[in-house]
């Protein structure tokens, strides 16, 4: 079952107009969170890159997809910086929708829809 799908069965069920939800890794000390429409904003302290599929070291313009990459300053003495798996874009607001994983990558997180976290 995809995001929209899911969302759309909870929000008949429970007569709700969004699905509120968070992205974040274990590793990593802050989240960002979404006020429904699979679009997240994160905090000052964290950013959201995005990063060419082909080429790891080279960041993406706004509005392409892309791989996701977090720098997260509220992790002072561990790591702050995780290159995940998923992919994902930076929209014009300075939001960031998550739009699924890398072919071939593990399955990995709490859940298995590479989106959100309920």
């Amino acid at each position: 079952m995809i995001r929209e799908e899911l969302h759309g069965k909870l929000k008949e069920a429970f007569s709700l107009p969004v699905i509120h939800s968070e992205y974040s890794m274990a590793e990593l000390l802050s989240q960002a969170f979404s006020c429904g429409n699979g679009q997240y904003q994160s905090p000052p302290w964290m950013k959201i890159l995005i990063r060419d599929p082909a080429d790891p070291l080279s960041p993406m313009q706004p509005g392409r997809t892309g791989g996701i990459n977090i720098l997260d300053l509220a992790n002072i003495y561990s790591c702050s910086f995780i290159a995940t798996q998923d992919l994902g874009r930076i929209r014009p607001d300075g939001s960031f929708e998550v739009l699924g994983r890398f072919d071939e990558s593990e399955v990995r997180g709490c859940n298995l829809m590479s989106e959100s976290n309920f």
